[in-house]
């Protein structure tokens, strides 16, 4: 893989870089009790006792799931046999050489369908265009390790607030903790008291004036592949005659899409009419329940889905023992202050997430941009 107009001289990864394969080690040497991390071909593997390495190494791996993923390690560590220890020769930063392996997407030289593997010989005679000033290969790599660090802190807040949303779901929907101005018992009641509970189906594939029509036709991949409460598009349309052809049934906006085999348990709420597919059972929720305050119990509902779920091809979970699941209601009020809050929350993680993938994408344009050479950093210029 060659970057296009960089004007950098391309540079065999021979001449810049050495590498050479961890130790081996055994499952009962990866310890609780050990401080130093052992990494292997994907990644993390745990920690032992006994350091292989100490000092400033990228590491690729050369086996595995992720077969060529790369990271920088600095410090005491262990490298097992399948992971690829990368050392560089005299004028080489290895952190901006462990930015170039990454751009150079090293699985993709993997030998092997079944078990991907890649050879320490042949990529030694990689090419790739390099700066041959180490200065400007250690500015470079300082101004993408700043925009990382940006990343990793933003990574790190996320994950921080989807635990503390997860920790409000269990207190705010089991009424551990109630909101201010609310008080009283929640009445004790069953999934199907407060909902319909309504299934999908499938229009006949062969027939092709079923097809590509006006009427949203959700699949669970429509619900996995949606990152947000509201789905307001699916991949595939029926039409009239397909909807009426099958047991499909058109649901209302506001609906909770509910999965109901093989991803049991995700859900999102529709965004405009729809209908479904077999593997749902759809909710549509009684007056003076607030859809929202059920979309966010139906995450706390969804250890008991797979507890009463069957199957012997994919877990499923039947009608009778959803519209069954004991679930305890608050006033229609309190619902909806319990929604909010969580909304709320939801809305604030949405915004890091956008902020985290804007970020992301300025490091891929930096990269394109700085290790092609097209953009020069001055001296002392490393900061994004």
């Amino acid at each position: 893989m060659v970057k296009k107009k960089s004007i950098f001289p391309l540079t065999k990864l021979s001449d810049v870089i050495s590498m050479k394969s961890g130790e081996s080690i055994t499952a009962e040497r990866i310890t609780s009790e050990g401080k130093f991390p052992c990494f292997g071909g994907n990644g993390l593997r745990g920690y032992t006792t006994t350091f292989t390495h100490d000092g400033s190494y990228t590491l690729v791996g050369r086996q595995g799931a992720l077969c060529g993923n790369v990271t920088f390690v600095s410090g005491r560590f262990y490298a097992s046999e399948h992971a690829i220890v990368v050392t560089p020769k005299k004028e080489t930063n290895i952190k901006f050489m462990s930015y170039v392996l990454y751009d150079m997407n090293l699985n993709q030289y993997s030998e092997s369908s079944a078990q991907p593997g890649l050879s320490v010989k042949k990529l030694l005679e990689l090419e790739y265009p390099i700066p041959q000033n180490k200065e400007e290969q250690t500015a470079i790599a300082e101004a993408l390790s700043d925009i990382d660090s940006l990343i990793s802190s933003l990574q790190k807040l996320i994950e921080k607030k989807k635990a503390i949303k997860q920790g409000t779901m269990q207190e705010l929907l089991t009424g551990k903790k109630r909101l201010p101005g609310f008080s009283g018992e929640w009445s004790k009641q069953q999934l199907g008291d407060i909902c319909n509970i309504v299934n999908g189906g499938t229009p006949s594939t062969s027939i092709a004036e079923f097809w590509n029509g006006k009427i949203l036709w959700c699949t669970p991949t429509d619900i996995t592949s949606c990152s947000t409460k509201y789905i307001y598009t699916t991949e595939s349309k029926i039409t009239e005659s397909g909807l009426k052809a099958s047991s499909a049934t058109l649901l209302p906006k506001g609906a909770l899409l509910l999965c109901s085999r093989a991803t049991i348990g995700e859900v999102r709420i529709a965004g405009n009419t729809i209908c479904t597919n077999q593997g749902f059972k759809s909710l549509v929720v009684h007056q003076n329940i607030s859809n929202e305050w059920l979309y966010y119990m139906v995450h706390v509902l969804k250890f008991n889905m797979l507890e009463k779920a069957i199957g012997s091809t994919f877990l499923e979970i039947s009608k009778k023992d959803l519209a069954e699941l004991d679930i305890i209601v608050p006033e229609f009020t309190e619902q909806k202050a319990i929604a909010q809050v969580l909304s709320d929350m939801d809305s604030e993680i949405e915004l890091l997430e956008k902020k985290l993938a804007k970020y992301q994408q300025i490091k891929q344009g930096m990269m394109q941009e700085l290790l092609t050479g097209r953009i020069r950093l001055k001296e002392g210029e490393n900061n994004v």
